[in-house]
């Protein structure tokens, strides 16, 4: 028996050495680069990327000592709003106090508005805590408040059954995206029609699900406005590879900050029900509109206002409190309203959904209080209007500020930021730098951002991390920090990037 054994190991052995091993006594790792699901491989995330790594290692080095031209780095690679000074909304995290610890109910330095939307809240959580699961779709309280505010917002009924909450935007943009999936190969998997810039989230889903984007590409000349005739072409091309299936829609824009017009949304769905497209609309800075004229409009309002010949088209949107006037991006809240959705389909997602069990309880309790915040005469409404609008209002100076401190640059220039919490310059590289970049084995941009980096300690991301027209760069900047920070930070870089013309001319 004991020889049979001896056998049998041996022979395992030598399968498993066939395969990845070169030691015939060693374990086999069960996952390395090679053995690994591929499509995770192929994940990218640039404002998380490399330059990002190597920031963090300049901050250690700072701390550890080094002497540098700069004394810290700053973090304009991502739009968390927290982390580079912003403060929270009092109203908010009063509610969040009492949620979270009970006995603040009988304090009286917490106004009675924020008690009572605290208990509103626990009334709907089981045991009356945020420590226990919510529904999966998130509790009944917060649903129907974000139901009241879309209604509010739109001017159309909202039903809170097509509200999920999630924890942020991205969740509840994998969530839908998942059921768009065909899982089938070759020209018969899913496409996805994403905008050029997009926001790295969507060519990093798209990968992770086995995905295939089609691109199309915002027109940078006339403020990142889209065509029809532009969609026409990316579906066309695209056919022949994929079953296009759905179109993302950023709007206000990341990375490029412009704000669709209502003309602009009403082609997007003719095109969505002519190519039959699930809509996937990302309104996550609906809060965050700036310039003159421009205005936000949302899908489901304009889907609604078109008629009774466009009532059966998907639609989902996306919400999240870490952006707009909030900036809440650690808490994780958000919601997915969706419509228009077949019965059948909706209880296969929310199926889905309860294999994730829940959402963290303590986001859906702060998107809550977006969703319901306070009114005209409560306690707390002028405090969180004056917060509100101070927020608000120092983002669209910087706005302004970013746009035409880029445009006075030699080599550099940038469509007004009409909305959300980016700039995205075009920069004209010499062609020297374009060689030596290619000499490292880099995009050109990435070049140019790491020397930033390294001589200012400004943290950029590269465009080609959002995506771009080939032979053009770019990089996006967030203006989120204090309005002093940003004015030297844009002093740093016109000194920085001066220099490198110099240097590359």
């Amino acid at each position: 028996m004991f020889k049979g054994l001896r056998k049998t190991l041996s022979s395992t052995h030598n399968i498993c050495r066939s395969v990845t091993c070169r030691e015939p006594i060693k374990r086999c790792k069960v996952l390395t680069l090679d053995s690994m699901n591929p499509h995770v491989r192929n994940i990218e995330y640039a404002v998380r990327g490399p330059i990002v790594i190597r920031a963090g290692e300049i901050e250690r080095e700072l701390k550890e000592g080094a002497k540098k031209d700069f004394s810290a780095v700053i973090r304009a690679n991502i739009g968390d709003c927290h982390a580079v000074g912003q403060e929270p909304l009092t109203f908010l995290r009063q509610v969040l106090a009492v949620c979270t610890y009970s006995k603040l109910f009988d304090d009286p330095s917490i106004p009675d508005d924020a008690k009572q939307r605290a208990e509103r809240i626990l009334t709907s959580c089981g045991g009356k805590s945020v420590g226990a699961y919510s529904d999966s779709t998130g509790i009944p309280a917060l649903r129907e408040d974000i139901a009241n505010y879309i209604e509010q917002r739109d001017g159309f009924p909202c039903d809170p059954d097509d509200v999920f909450a999630c924890a942020g935007a991205s969740e509840g943009i994998r969530n839908v995206m998942k059921l768009l999936m065909t899982a089938e190969d070759g020209d018969n998997r899913a496409g996805v029609m994403i905008p050029i810039p997009q926001y790295p989230l969507y060519t990093a889903t798209i990968a992770e699900y086995n995905a295939f984007p089609i691109s199309y590409f915002l027109n940078e000349e006339d403020k990142w406005s889209l065509t029809l005739d532009e969609l026409r072409r990316a579906i066309r091309e695209a056919k022949s590879h994929c079953r296009p299936r759905g179109i993302v829609i950023i709007n206000p824009g990341n990375p490029t900050g412009q704000v669709l017009t209502r003309q602009n949304v009403e082609d997007i769905i003719k095109f969505a029900k002519e190519e039959n497209l699930f809509i996937l609309a990302d309104e996550v800075y609906q809060f965050n509109v700036y310039a003159k004229g421009s205005q936000f409009h949302s899908f489901k309002k304009v889907v609604r206002e078109m008629g009774s010949d466009y009532n059966d088209i998907e639609v989902a949107s996306f919400m999240s409190i870490s952006k707009g006037f909030m900036g809440e991006c650690g808490l994780r809240g958000g919601y997915t309203e969706v419509i228009n959705l077949d019965p059948d389909v909706k209880a296969m997602f929310k199926k889905a959904l309860s294999a994730k069990l829940c959402p963290t309880v303590v986001g859906q309790a702060a998107m809550d209080v977006i969703a319901n915040p306070p009114k005209p005469g409560e306690p707390s409404y002028q405090l969180f209007k004056k917060q509100k609008d101070a927020v608000l209002g120092q983002l669209a100076e910087k706005a302004q500020m970013v746009s035409e401190a880029f445009n006075s640059i030699q080599g550099i220039t940038c469509n007004p930021l009409q909305g959300a919490m980016y700039a995205f310059p075009n920069i004209e590289l010499p062609q020297k730098a374009i060689e030596a970049a290619k000499a490292k084995g880099m995009e050109p941009d990435a070049f140019y951002c790491f020397a930033m980096l390294e001589e200012t300690g400004i943290c950029v991301v590269p465009g080609s991390g959002f995506g771009q027209r080939e032979g053009t760069y770019h990089f996006r900047t967030t203006i989120l920090p204090p309005v002093d920070q940003v004015r030297d930070m844009l002093g740093k870089f016109e000194t920085f990037h001066k220099t490198f013309l110099q240097r590359y001319s």
